[in-house]
């Protein structure tokens, strides 16, 4: 019975590592970046613009740096976020479209090559 026992325990406590080995060994592509806002002023209202958002990186290289640069990446975002929320109209709908292209203009220019691919989350303005 206590074999039985220290194998159930060992075992316990193996499955959930071998599975968070399994995860970190295929933690994937994707950085992600902490949630982006900016304020949008207009219409006697404050609204905030707010942006969920990440980078794909195919390659583990381009993953490593863009891990490294994450801040840059964030400043770079929030630069093109409040230019963009500077002109918006209070109440209209942002378009992700836009938002996605300058991000990804962003994306390129820090990273300072093609490859990782800047991907939106969810976009909403409160």
């Amino acid at each position: 019975m206590p074999i039985r026992l220290s194998l159930l325990v060992l075992l316990g406590l193996l499955v959930p590592a071998s599975a968070f080995a399994a995860e970190a060994k295929e933690k994937g592509t994707f950085v992600a970046i902490e949630t982006l806002t900016a304020s949008v002023m207009g219409g006697g209202r404050r609204e905030v613009l707010t942006v969920q958002a990440g980078v794909d990186c195919p390659t583990p290289a381009l993953h490593d740096y863009a891990e490294k640069v994450t801040p840059r990446l964030r400043d770079a975002y929030t630069q093109v976020l409040q230019l963009y929320a500077g002109g918006l109209v209070s109440g209209a709908p942002p378009d992700p479209d836009y938002v996605g292209r300058r991000m990804q203009e962003a994306t390129d220019r820090v990273l300072g090559k093609p490859g990782g691919k800047f991907l939106i989350g969810g976009i909403m303005v409160n």
